[in-house]
Order: C-alpha cells, then structure tokens, then sequence
C-alpha cells in the first residue's frame, strides 16, 4: 500500500507516502535510512540541495538495488541558485550527486525575488524531459498568483508546512482550484504533535502511534506527506497507516486543532 499514488495536474503519478531527508546527515546516516525505507517499500524520496544530502540519497538508492525508475525521487533549487542560468548549473550538480540523468520532481525551495528567472529554468528542463513534474514549495497565493502570470507551465505540486495546528486551509483551497498538489513538510511538528491531547486519545482509540493518526490525517485530505526519521522502527511504523481510517468525526476534530500556527518561517519574512 506504500505504492498508493496520486496523479498530478501533468498526468505523473506520485506516491502520496515519502520519506524525509530534511537533517539527515550526509553519509552513512543518509545512506542506512534511506535504504532502510526502500527495502520497507517506501518509492518516494524527498532531498533538496540545502540538505546537503544528496550524495548519500544517490548513494542509498544505487546500493538499495531498487530500479531508479520505481523511485519517485524530488530535489530543490536552493535560494542562492535562483535565476536562469544559475539553476541550470544546480540542476547539473544535483543530477551529479544524486547519480541519476533526470527528476521525478524538481522544486524552487522558497518564493524570491527571481522566481519567474527560476521558474523558466525549470520550464525549459521540463521541456527537455529531464524532470517529470516541476513544482514549489513554501509559496502563499500571492506568490503562486504572481508566478501564473508568466508561467507556461502550472506548478504540479506546492510543498508547505502542513500539521494539525498549520493547515493552510485558504492555500489549500487556492491550490485545489488551480490543480496543485498539496505536500506536506513538518507533518510531525517536529515532535510537538506528541504532546496534543487529542491526538494522544485518538491514537488509543485506534491502537495507532500518534505519528500514524497525523500521517492518516494528512492522506484522508489529499495531501502527500514525507516523513522523517533515521529510526528504523520509527520509518516502518510511519509506512503502517493504510490498515485503519479515521471517522469523519475525527477528521473533524483534528482539523479544529488549526490555529494556522508556524513551526517554520513565514516565506513572506525569510532573511535567508
């Protein structure tokens, strides 16, 4: 059930269930938590340039003997490398790093100012049949609205802070419409989502981990999530969501735990 996809506004099915690298260390760390999730059937892997794991993703795959083209594999062009020319060059070395000729999906990490130079790179490499899908992440409707003006090519996917207390529900709404893929980063709040009472009842409800109520969550509303965890037991306990589903009363109660509340930086305030 790990294999349950999602088809994007492009025709490109994606799993709806990834596993996270965000502060993975790069190396062994790397290379023993990914294998571990390709052998327990995860396809989807989540990198991006910053992670400073790319090396260890390519690494982990080449040795897991999973065929590249069972592995949905997503990476993402840092805000240093934004504009034209500049990403084409950060694509080349993520390709370099992570051993493979193409991406499943390749997104802009946050809105700048030279996302529309970014978003024509990406366009063009789209084109080229070198990345499946392309998409963003971290953007509001205001920067996506600004982004539609001149693109050619609409985003197959926005990956955003999304948990019970963070729900975006206006973006999601805005994204629903225009065919974009909600993805969740900091599904997990990392950590904090173990300490809200009514996730801790509905986890004793179901005999589930509290992870797996949240994860549950995520996928019941359509929005593809990645996890993540150097944790063997931890990697394999957040793949085991699809044997319960959650009432529509419950649903409801744990989306009235938003408060639209960040665990991360607000993309319209980002110093970096």
């Amino acid at each position: 059930m790990l294999a349950k996809m999602i088809t994007l506004n492009n025709g490109v099915k994606m799993p709806i269930i990834g596993f996270g690298t965000f502060k993975v260390e790069d190396g062994q760390q790397t290379i023993d938590a990914v294998k571990c999730a390709l052998s327990m059937g995860y396809r989807h892997i989540d990198t991006a340039a910053v992670y400073q794991n790319e090396e260890g993703v390519g690494q982990a795959i080449k040795e897991s003997g999973v065929p590249r083209e069972e592995i949905f594999l997503t990476s993402k062009v840092w805000n240093s490398d934004q504009g034209y020319e500049s990403t084409l060059k950060a694509f080349e070395t993520s390709l370099k790093k992570l051993q493979t000729d193409y991406l499943d999906l390749y997104l802009i990490h946050w809105p700048k100012a030279l996302n529309r130079e970014t978003w024509r790179a990406l366009e063009e490499l789209y084109r080229q049949g070198r990345i499946r899908a392309i998409g963003v992440s971290n953007f509001k409707e205001h920067h996506l609205e600004d982004l539609l003006e001149v693109a050619t090519v609409v985003p197959a996917v926005n990956q955003v802070e999304y948990h019970p207390r963070m729900m975006q529900t206006s973006l999601a709404n805005y994204c629903k419409e225009k065919g974009i893929q909600l993805e969740a980063w900091g599904p997990l709040m990392q950590g904090q989502v173990f300490e809200i009472d009514v996730l801790q009842q509905l986890a004793k409800k179901y005999n589930k981990t509290v992870a797996q109520i949240v994860l549950r969550w995520d996928i019941q509303n359509g929005v593809v999530t990645i996890p993540k965890s150097v944790n063997a037991s931890r990697i394999q306990g957040n793949a085991d969501i699809f044997d319960f589903e959650l009432t529509a009363e419950d649903m409801a109660q744990i989306n009235a735990l938003n408060k639209e509340e960040r665990i991360g930086p607000d993309p319209d305030h980002i110093t970096f």
